[in-house]
């Protein structure tokens, strides 16, 4: 088993390296360069917004309507689901139909920013704090209403905390690839094409 493992990182890390012959590192630094200072904004402000937050939302909201034929439960948490599969599906596509190891990096970033905004959004569940979004003139707390249903309102505060800290696993993984990548793509830049 551990053969295997070893077998497959192996090929990866020689598929990324073919990957990153011939691109420019240069061009793909400042967008790390954000993922990193929003990581950090994330991680010390749990209100703080990247510049993904709109389009996640969107996602969110889409969610609802994508679910809504899947029963209460489905319709409400339909919007977390649908704002972590879609960085999570982006993150997969492109490493396994585009090869894009760094692409991987950035739809990894994106779907810590999403968790975190998740946590945020759970850990006021028992507070009713921020302001919702929604498809009527008094729209629910998504997860006021689950916690409340499934009896475990009181816990939204443990359970904001290890969402955080799974999203800051994500988030130091998805910049450890980009990163990598950018170096790999550094190691052999005199293959690359000159910038114009």
């Amino acid at each position: 088993m551990w053969q295997t493992l070893v077998d497959y990182l192996t090929a990866r890390r020689d598929d990324a390296e073919e990957w990153a012959a011939g691109r420019n590192a240069l061009l793909r630094l400042p967008l790390l360069a954000y993922l990193v200072y929003a990581g950090l904004r994330h991680l010390f402000d749990p209100l703080y917004r990247s510049w993904f937050a709109g389009i996640t939302l969107v996602f969110h909201e889409m969610g609802h309507i994508v679910f809504s034929p899947l029963g209460h439960t489905l319709t409400i948490l339909g919007g977390t689901l649908m704002q972590l599969f879609i960085p999570t599906a982006a993150a997969v596509y492109l490493v396994l139909r585009q090869r894009d190891y760094y692409g991987f990096g950035v739809g990894g970033a994106w779907l810590s920013f999403s968790l975190w905004e998740m946590a945020t959004y759970v850990a006021d569940a028992n507070k009713d704090a921020l302001p919702l979004v929604g498809f009527g003139d008094n729209p629910q707390h998504d997860w006021g209403t689950l916690l409340t249903e499934w009896h475990l309102l009181n816990s939204c505060d443990t359970f904001a905390t290890l969402i955080r800290v799974f999203a800051l696993l994500v988030w130091a993984g998805a910049i450890a690839t980009a990163a990598w990548v950018c170096w790999l793509m550094w190691r052999q830049r005199e293959s690359a094409p000159p910038l114009p």
